[in-house]
């Protein structure tokens, strides 16, 4: 069974986000569940929750991690992939590091992109977090170590990635990104959090 998950951050909680696969939807049809994936008697798969729990937990806590970083990883069997999008190139080999040592993973696919160094980038992320957590309602999506928000930037181009309380937050959040010098788009992937939450 494969479990895939994001590191989305809303304040003090993470959400792991975890399909089955196409193969064990089929056979997991009879006993759905809303939280996470399906768990039939015995739980089977209680091995992987507790890798998925694992990695989420070291990839929070490793100490370059910031708004400027986007981490995502699955789990198929004892096989972890990262994913996602780093300003450090140390933050790229501290996940693969910790991930390693959780105990039944047997191999790192570690596909994190580095993004490419660039003054002008540097300054469209501070340019952009300011923008948007400046804009009316925003500011308290600053506060917290890591905040919900995480702005992406790659040569000009703007993804915004988290969580926020409403639509309207969201809107505001792409509107002022938008005004930002430099920034050539906006990919406004911001989930509300109250819709995420009802769809588990």
């Amino acid at each position: 069974m494969r479990l895939l998950a994001s590191i989305l951050l809303l304040g003090g909680l993470v959400f792991a986000q975890s399909q089955p696969s196409s193969q064990s939807q089929s056979k997991a049809q009879s006993t759905p569940e809303n939280e996470q994936m399906a768990i039939r008697p015995m739980n089977p798969d209680a091995g992987q929750q507790r890798i998925v729990k694992e990695v989420r937990h070291e990839l929070i806590m490793l100490p370059y991690y910031s708004i400027f970083d986007d981490l995502e990883y699955s789990v198929n069997g004892g096989t972890v992939t990262l994913m996602g999008s780093v300003v450090n190139p140390v933050t790229k080999s501290d996940a693969e590091r910790s991930v390693k040592k959780i105990e039944g993973v047997e191999q790192v696919n570690n596909q994190i992109k580095v993004l490419p160094p660039s003054p002008m980038d540097d300054q469209i992320r501070r340019r952009t977090a300011r923008a948007i957590f400046n804009s009316d309602g925003l500011f308290r999506y600053s506060m917290g170590a890591v905040p919900p928000i995480h702005i992406i930037v790659d040569n000009g181009h703007v993804t915004l990635k988290g969580f926020v309380d409403s639509e309207g937050d969201k809107q505001r959040a792409n509107i002022a990104a938008n005004q930002v010098p430099g920034v050539f788009s906006v990919t406004n992937d911001l989930q509300v959090a109250s819709k995420s939450i009802a769809q588990k």
